[in-house]
């Protein structure tokens, strides 16, 4: 009998807040060319990565982390371990975690699997939505180091799930207590990406920016569009909640300077949002599954200071799913249905 177990996959966090520490996991995170992919030259891009990136980002970041780490560490990894932890309560297969940068790593979770007799894996990537540099890389890297460290491993993953009934089911039931307090707008704000990774995910060249309202028209391309799928998310989650369509609204935080990213700018609207009268926020973040630097410290910290000062009064940011128990049954199913079934779920 082929010996079963599941891989819990997500982005990382540095070792500590020292600025070495951060300085290693940006070089690892932002080296990554599906991350940063220009400039093409290896070389140039190792230079702005290492010599101008890193070099000037990591002290800042390494402050941002400081005000959110924990007593056990990065919020990232403590959480995701729990989540780890409730998951393996709920399943007889061994349920491991990696991360794509930093520790614990997928070439050292990967051998103790292999040591443990694993043949087949399901990877669980915790991120809802398919992005070139998110769900596509970390899957690549188990694909590519599961080659070399255990090549007669099956490899099969969890597709996608930004759209599907039991998802959003999971996403509105963490947020419904939240959605009964008194509110001026909702913010649904997903991370970012740069607007040239989604016409370079388009391979049929005729949908992406071309096609008016590219996003709500049916395409097959909306398999590998980022775009499309958070607005998938969103519109599914406001339908479900029974949202009012004038309360809320989709933006994209976390950009890098240099190019055009995905817009609106979630920093731009915490300043301009009070300006319409909207002075009751509530701030919901489904691209994280995870609460971490982004959502801790970018939106929950700095977000609300930049809402209160532009005239805001009351800013509420909806925990990630993290490790409540409707996520932990979402995972728990999932699993389940791939073990009975055979079939990726």
């Amino acid at each position: 009998m082929p010996q079963l177990a599941v891989l819990l996959l997500n982005l990382g966090s540095p070792d500590s807040t020292s600025v070495p520490d951060v300085r290693r996991y940006l070089r690892e995170f932002l080296g990554d060319e599906r991350v940063i992919d220009r400039p093409g030259n290896r070389f140039l891009r190792s230079l702005l990565v290492n010599q101008i990136i890193c070099r000037f980002r990591a002290p800042k970041s390494a402050h941002a982390y400081e005000s959110i780490w924990t007593p056990e560490g990065s919020p990232l990894i403590v959480t995701s371990k729990r989540t780890q932890a409730a998951l393996q309560q709920r399943t007889e297969l061994p349920v491991a975690l990696a991360m794509n940068y930093g520790n614990p790593s997928i070439p050292d979770v990967l051998h103790r699997l292999r040591a443990q007799g694993i043949d087949r894996l399901l990877l669980f990537p915790q991120y809802p939505h398919y992005a070139m540099s998110s769900w596509e890389t970390v899957v690549v890297k188990v694909q590519r180091e599961a080659a070399k460290i255990a090549p007669d491993m099956r490899i099969e993953c969890v597709l996608p799930y930004y759209g599907d009934p039991d998802y959003i089911e999971t996403l509105v039931a963490s947020a419904r207590s939240y959605l009964a307090q008194p509110h001026d707008h909702l913010l649904f704000s997903y991370h970012g990406i740069p607007v040239r990774h989604l016409t370079k995910a388009d391979t049929s060249h005729a949908h992406c920016q071309v096609v008016a309202d590219c996003c709500n028209s049916c395409s097959p391309v909306h398999g590998t569009c980022y775009k499309a799928q958070v607005t998938r998310t969103t519109h599914l989650f406001a339908q479900k909640a029974g949202l009012d369509p004038a309360k809320w609204s989709i933006s994209f935080q976390s950009r890098l300077v240099g190019e055009p990213w995905l817009s609106p700018y979630t920093d731009h609207l915490f300043a301009e949002l009070p300006k319409q009268g909207k002075k009751r926020l509530l701030v919901i973040t489904p691209a994280f599954v995870t609460d971490c630097l982004e959502t801790l410290e970018e939106i929950r910290v700095a977000g609300a200071e930049s809402y209160k000062a532009a005239g805001g009064e009351l800013f509420t940011h909806i925990p990630c799913l993290n490790d409540q128990p409707v996520w932990i049954d979402f995972l728990a199913q999932r699993v389940q249905r791939w073990q009975q079934s055979g079939l990726v779920a």
